[in-house]
């Protein structure tokens, strides 16, 4: 069972995600690759907001071809392309998350860019379960 860890001798998160997550032992990990918006058919929408659903969803799909789902995400790293697309993301993120009570650990760094100019926001996952 995965267990949220909560430190009250730090500062509170700053949105939907936890401080840390416990893994019990022998708890098998799969970690996805990082994911860009980028649809089935090849089409990139052009909000951060729709990328980040893409990059969360896509994701997903790789931990639930793997046996496992949203309850069993421990940890989203996310890069996106300037300061102002955070807000984009965490919108998405917690989009993503409604109606879950689970909340992964969760790091937000700023990239100068990826490999194609219009891809904004990418993000790996890992699950254990």
């Amino acid at each position: 069972m995965l267990t949220r860890v909560t430190c009250d001798r730090i500062h509170p998160s700053f949105g939907a995600y936890a401080q840390g997550i416990s893994v019990p032992a022998g708890a098998r990990l799969v970690m996805t690759s990082g994911q860009l918006g980028i649809a089935p058919d090849g089409s990139v929408p052009g909000s951060v907001y729709d990328q980040a659903g893409l990059c969360l969803a896509n994701a997903l799909a790789i931990v639930e071809a793997a046996g496992l789902g949203i309850a069993n995400v421990v940890r989203l790293n996310t890069f996106v392309t300037d300061r102002a697309h955070m807000a984009e993301y965490m919108r998405a993120r917690d989009d993503w998350l409604a109606g879950s009570d689970h909340l992964p650990a969760s790091t937000l760094v700023i990239v100068s860019g990826f490999t194609r100019p219009e891809f904004l926001v990418e993000v790996e996952m890992t699950a254990a379960g």
